[in-house]
Formats: C-alpha cells, sequence, structure tokens
C-alpha cells in the first residue's frame, strides 16, 4: 500500500462538463461521500448522472478530516484499503471522561484492527472526498464543479425534475435528484422535507485544530509504530456545554477539537477556541500535544439529532442522503458520519437506478430508498440508538456524571492508611451526593444505556 501523499492527486480536479447537454438520468447535488457513492452507483447502473459540487474540485471546501469506517467500501470500491489516501489506521481507540484536573480512560487497542479489512482509518477529507469523486467520475458520472445549485426544478405534475444552477448555461434537467448538499439542506427544505421543528436544536459546532508533530514523536507519545493510529473521544471537556472533545493521529500531526451545540454554545457565551485552550492544557491531553505547531483550525457544522430530526428522505423525483439527511451518528461512544453517509449514498444511487429501470421516478417508485436503508445499519442503528444523543447531551452525562465517575475511581485507588479503604457503596453515596446525582436518575439512564446498547 502506497504512503499517504504517495496518492497522486484528484484528476476529478479537471473533470467538467465536456459537451453542450445539459439533460441527465439524474444530478447529484454535492460531492462528499454521500454524493460521490450515489453518482458512482448511478453511473455504474449504466444511467447518465451529474455530480454538481460548489467547490472548484471535491474536497475544496472540506476542512473537516477524522476517523473513517470503511467496511461499507467493500460494496463500493472492492480492495478500498488499496487505494483510499489514509493517515493512519486505527489501532487503539480509548473514551476519556474527564473533570478539568482529573480524567478517567477506557483505552482498547486491537491489533486485528490494523490490517485488512481494517476496522477505521484517520484520512484528511480534502483527499478522501477527491478520490470518491474520481470513483464516480471514472464509471462514467460527470462532474460539473465550481457550480451552486440555487433551486430545483419542477415537471407539470409537481415533481422534481432537476436543479437551477448558477452557471451561465443555467438548468440540469433530471429524472431524480439526489440531495446531499450538507448539513440543514437547503434543497430539502425547498422541497418540504425537513421538519419545521428549529433545527439549530439538532445541529453541533465541530471546531478543530490540526497540530504538527514529528513522526516518531507521536509514535512516541501515543504508543504507537508503522501505520497505527489512536482515537480518543472525550466527554466532560466543554465546561457544561452540551458536547465532547476529540484527539486522533495523522501521519505528522494530531487533530484536537470539540463538538458542541450551537444553542449551548450561544447561551454560555463561549467562543469555542477558548475550550480547545482548556483541553491544550489538561493534564491528560497537554503531554501528548506540547511542542506542536498549529497548522490549521476549521470549523464544520454537524447534525447530531439523530433519528427523530430526519426529514423526509423521499419524494417524488427527490432523495436526501448524508448529512442533508441528518444521519451522522452521535451516541456517546460512537461518532460516525462517513460511514453513514457512504451507505445512504449507495443506496440512494441504486434506488434511483432501480427507479429509472421500472421507468416510476415517483415517491413510490423510489421508496425502496427506504426499505434499504432500514434493512441496513443506516437506518438500523440510528433507530436503536435513537434515546442516546438526549441522553449524552443531558445536564447529567454532561456535567454531573464525569466528576461523579471520577471522583469514585480516584477514592477507589486512593490509599489513606491508616484508614481502611471507603468500599465502593460508601464512595457512590458520598459521590451522588456531593455531585446532587439523584439515584433514580442514575439508575434510569443507566436502564436508557443498556436498552439501547444491547
Amino acid at each position: 500500500m502506497d504512503e499517504p501523499g504517495g496518492y497522486a492527486g484528484p484528476a476529478s480536479k479537471s473533470a467538467v462538463v465536456s459537451d453542450d447537454s445539459r439533460a441527465f438520468d439524474v444530478v447529484v447535488v454535492g460531492a462528499g461521500p454521500a454524493g460521490s457513492a450515489s453518482a458512482l452507483e448511478v453511473a455504474r447502473a449504466g444511467y447518465t448522472v451529474a455530480l454538481v459540487e460548489r467547490g472548484p474540485y471535491p474536497g475544496a471546501k472540506n476542512v473537516y478530516g477524522g476517523v473513517v469506517y470503511g467496511r461499507i467500501l467493500d460494496e463500493l470500491v472492492p480492495g478500498w484499503w488499496e487505494r483510499m489516501p489514509v493517515q493512519r489506521w486505527v489501532t487503539r481507540r480509548a473514551t476519556m471522561i474527564m473533570t478539568p484536573t482529573q480524567a478517567l480512560t477506557v483505552d482498547m487497542r486491537a491489533q486485528d484492527w490494523g490490517r485488512p479489512p481494517y476496522n477505521g482509518a484517520t484520512a484528511y477529507r480534502a483527499d478522501l472526498d477527491a478520490w470518491l469523486a474520481d470513483q464516480a467520475v471514472a464509471a462514467g458520472a460527470v462532474l460539473i464543479p465550481a457550480t451552486v445549485a440555487t433551486g430545483l426544478l419542477r415537471g407539470p405534475d409537481g415533481s422534481v425534475a432537476g436543479v437551477r444552477t448558477d452557471r451561465p448555461d443555467g438548468d440540469l434537467t433530471a429524472s431524480v435528484v439526489i440531495a446531499c448538499d450538507g448539513v440543514n439542506s437547503f434543497l430539502a427544505k425547498e422541497a418540504g422535507m425537513y421538519p419545521a421543528e428549529n433545527v439549530a436544536e439538532h445541529t453541533t459546532l465541530g471546531v478543530k485544530e490540526t497540530i504538527a508533530l514529528p513522526r516518531e514523536v507521536i509514535d512516541e507519545r501515543f504508543g504507537l509504530s508503522g501505520r497505527d493510529g489512536a482515537d480518543i473521544e472525550m466527554i466532560g471537556c466543554t465546561r457544561g456545554i452540551p458536547g465532547g472533545g476529540f484527539l486522533y493521529t495523522n501521519l505528522e500531526s494530531v487533530s484536537l477539537g470539540v463538538v458542541v451545540g450551537l444553542t449551548g454554545l450561544a447561551a454560555a457565551k463561549v467562543r469555542p477556541e477558548e475550550l480547545i485552550a482548556d483541553l491544550k492544557e489538561h493534564p491528560a491531553i497537554a503531554p501528548l500535544v506540547r511542542g506542536g505547531t498549529l497548522q490549521e483550525y476549521s470549523a464544520h457544522l454537524i447534525p447530531e439529532g439523530g433519528y427523530r430530526s430526519m426529514p423526509e428522505l423521499v419524494g417524488d423525483g427527490m432523495l436526501v442522503a448524508g448529512d442533508a439527511a441528518a444521519m451522522c451518528l452521535a451516541a456517546g461512544i460512537w461518532l460516525e458520519g462517513v460511514n453513514f453517509a457512504l451507505g445512504a449514498g449507495m443506496y440512494a444511487g441504486r434506488a434511483a437506478a432501480a427507479a429509472l429501470r421500472s421507468g416510476d421516478t415517483s415517491k413510490s417508485g423510489l421508496a425502496a430508498y427506504r426499505t434499504m436503508l432500514e434493512d441496513s445499519f443506516v437506518l438500523a442503528d440510528h433507530r436503536k440508538l435513537r434515546k442516546v444523543p438526549d441522553l449524552v447531551l443531558s445536564q447529567r452525562v454532561q456535567a454531573d456524571y464525569p466528576g461523579l465517575l471520577c471522583d469514585l475511581v480516584q477514592g477507589l485507588f486512593t490509599v489513606e492508611n491508616p484508614a481502611p479503604k471507603p468500599g465502593l457503596r460508601r464512595l457512590l453515596r458520598l459521590g451522588t451526593r456531593a455531585h446532587g446525582v439523584r439515584r433514580r436518575d442514575l439508575v434510569r439512564d443507566a436502564l436508557v444505556g443498556l436498552r439501547s446498547f444491547g
């Protein structure tokens, strides 16, 4: 396998519409993971498909990088691990519960994760998005970069019939439009597919610093070697604002950041970079990033409302996938998005191709998309874990339980001879009282977690 950076770069940067035709079987809006997966499936099925991207090339507008769980690519790009631009393969996965001065960590290492078919990888989205778009272009998709879809076209019966663009040559007509245009999808809203509730309540802001460190320093500090990587997810590190933190390793940098709710951040009147500064000074994190050089500061909106905040996914002549469909899974120990986007995009492409074959691109003709999602991990995981986002973002989990758990474990490991060891029940009783946690809430939250994860 080539080292990261051995990837030759996106041929898709120069792929543009090469003829005067503006009529396609399918138009996909957004060349992120969901959009490229959709376009790839449609092109492979033998139909014409336009992949519309607002940036000058796929990935140009995307500053987010993170952990990618790529097994869904087994169906899309066989042997993907030999070609995908990867920084490191995650063989160490940790969850850290924090207070300003404490950290309790569950740390899992598995060398099996560092061998094909792999479990997770760190990657730069600019590279990943360009590579995925290249797969679609190679299959026959037409990439139309530097183009904004400004609205929907409607047929005589009111069904979606394409998109308007800001290009001088105007509209792109299609039997099916697949909206993969990101958080708070403009196209899904125009189609009336989003609920009327406040979307901000289900949207978080991810803020990240990419910090350069020598490769050998990263390996030593995180206990890594070769292409092994680490991913640490954190809770209790955002001053009580609903959210969490993360730290993961790239080849010659680490990425440190927080994900916080928009409404909570606004109410707290705290700038997100202050939260990152707190993390960089925390005794559990400071030794890992000390001496690093800031390469990039970036921000990205993330839909974290889960199953109950999703829009309608199927309309007459239209499907919605990826972040546009609020498909990021934010469920405590899991924060996943790219794999859900890839899966949804793949199924959207398949459903569109099936509808074209049948000659019925109405809502009922495209309904197989919803069925495919329900039968796969995409909606099965979201449905199973639908109560977890509310639990994870609650006051108790964010502000009360971290201190309770850290004090409990610190008490267990503190030796105060000649006094005898206090015992777990006494420590729990003292901790719940000190942190204002009612036992019935603790039991109820534990049951919600067990039922969701069971």
